[in-house]
């Protein structure tokens, strides 16, 4: 078994909000309840007429070990959870797969070796791994090439059905961004191709390409040509050949890159694979997809990380396509729709929580949640056998990262934000170092002017920043009232 690597930093696929408690000091607590409420300031509800959101938030803070509402603004309100749906689908699948669980990618032959050649068809087969990248494929290939496979008399299949193909997460977002990914049982580097442009005398040099740290094989299943244009920034058609792109001319520059979504993983991770067979002697004719995964004797594996440490990666960074991937492998469900209602019904008879979940990363606009059964759910997670494995899951939101201040202070954060245009959300636990632990909910969404966007806004929506900084100001006061007034 070939062990994992680092994920690489410039693949991740999650749309992952920057930390907001660098500016959070909570006060410690005073002795008097009077000395307490003066330290918390404004209380709840002032706090959010003070940020001026629109729309609506629901937030909720609460004793994690009896449940017992403390402060609570518009609790029943069903709201958009944007990623924080993401600790469910964690709950979900530490129950459902096990923290012992890992996906596993093979190589099989259906008959023996002989000579250096298979006799007999090789065959590609996924589990659906969402951190599969072109160094892991490029890593199989050498394992191939070091037990002398040089060939096969047979064909080269490729099986992606360990989980159903799903062309994108989300029919609301554009064509062109990686965080909206399409699924199947064979990913790789988030389903995503590096597209590179540079500007020359008299045109454009493009390349596409799958690149890892080591590996860096040219893609020609997607395709990706300069049209003189400004608007729209790019387009898109599903051709029989090729997934074709065009790009306006006048967005580019001198000269860029960026990562952009395939929309059939399986051919792409199989061309991707028979590039780097070629270039270390291993000779495959093209590859075909199969519906059924053939049978035959494993040359080569690879197995991801254990599930809780793939599940952290994923609360970290927010990766999407590894919240899809976790719920599908956890439900068992052919459509995603069909997944998300299995999560809602398993959360309702688990966690005794509420809401609608049409996918397991939040980034679906109709999933609702509110505030209460949010915090009901996080008070109720505590009593499962997943308690310690999720908590230990859980981002640190306080400590230093990536040039981050932290939290700091005389408590910790755990949990996880989401973030949508024009919904911020965060729940988790507040842990001080001595008191009682506190648990929270708050989620804040103006779906009106999130539903009014234009296609073209919804990357980088007009006025979605300054919002995005009154939410997160919103959230700073509500964890420094509440360690100061609560824990």
């Amino acid at each position: 078994m070939i062990s994992r690597r680092g994920v690489l930093g410039g693949l991740l696929a999650g749309v992952a909000a920057a930390p907001v408690w660098a500016e959070t000091r909570p006060k410690a607590r005073p002795g008097s309840d009077a000395a307490r409420q003066r330290a918390a300031g404004p209380d709840a509800a002032a706090l959010v007429a003070a940020a001026n959101l629109g729309g609506a938030t629901g937030l909720v803070v609460a004793d994690a070990r009896s449940g017992q509402v403390l402060e609570a603004v518009e609790p029943d309100t069903a709201l958009p959870p944007a990623s924080t749906a993401k600790t469910i689908t964690t709950l979900f699948a530490l129950e459902r797969l096990g923290t012992g669980h890992r996906f596993v990618t093979q190589v099989l032959a259906t008959g023996p070796m002989a000579g250096g050649l298979v006799q007999g068809d090789l065959v590609l087969a996924g589990s659906g791994d969402p951190l599969l990248d072109t160094d892991d494929l490029g890593d199989l290939v050498a394992a191939l090439k070091g037990a002398g496979v040089r060939g096969c008399t047979g064909r080269f299949l490729v099986w992606d059905g360990a989980l159903p193909e799903i062309d994108e997460i989300s029919t609301d977002q554009p064509d062109y961004v990686g965080y909206n990914p399409a699924i199947s049982g064979l990913n790789l580097n988030f389903n995503r191709v590096y597209f590179e442009w540079k500007r020359l005398k008299g045109g454009w040099g493009t390349s596409v390409d799958a690149r890892g740290e080591r590996f860096v094989p040219p893609v020609s299943m997607a395709r990706v040509s300069v049209a003189d244009r400004e608007t729209p920034l790019f387009t898109y058609r599903n051709g029989q050949e090729a997934e074709e792109w065009t790009v306006a001319a006048a967005a580019l520059g001198k000269g860029g890159s960026r990562w952009l979504p395939v929309r059939h993983p399986g051919r792409y991770a199989a061309e991707v694979f028979h590039v780097l067979a070629r270039a270390q002697g291993i000779d495959l004719p093209a590859p075909a997809l199969v519906g059924q995964r053939p049978s035959g004797q494993v040359l080569a594996q690879f197995g991801s990380d254990p599930l809780p440490d793939v599940l952290r990666g994923m609360l970290r960074h927010s990766t999407n396509l590894t919240a899809e991937v976790m719920g599908l492998s956890a439900s068992g469900a052919g459509r995603l729709a069909a997944s998300g209602s299995a999560m809602t019904e398993w959360a309702a008879d688990r966690l005794g929580a509420r809401g609608k979940f049409v996918d397991h990363s939040g980034l679906g606009a109709a999933s609702r949640i509110s505030a209460q059964e949010f915090v009901r759910a996080l008070v109720a997670a505590q009593a499962t056998p997943m308690a310690p494995t999720f908590k230990a899951v859980l981002r640190n939101l306080g400590a230093p990262e990536e040039g981050e201040e932290g939290l700091g202070g005389p408590v910790k954060v755990i949990g996880k934000t989401g973030t949508l245009n024009f919904a911020s959300t965060l729940v988790g636990y507040i842990q001080p170092a001595s008191g009682r632990e506190l648990v929270f909910a708050i989620l804040s969404a103006d779906t009106k002017r999130r539903d009014g966007l234009s296609m073209a806004e919804r990357e980088s929506p007009p006025g979605g920043k300054a919002w995005l900084r009154r939410a997160r100001g919103l959230q700073r006061d509500l964890l420094g009232r509440w360690a100061a007034l609560y824990a």
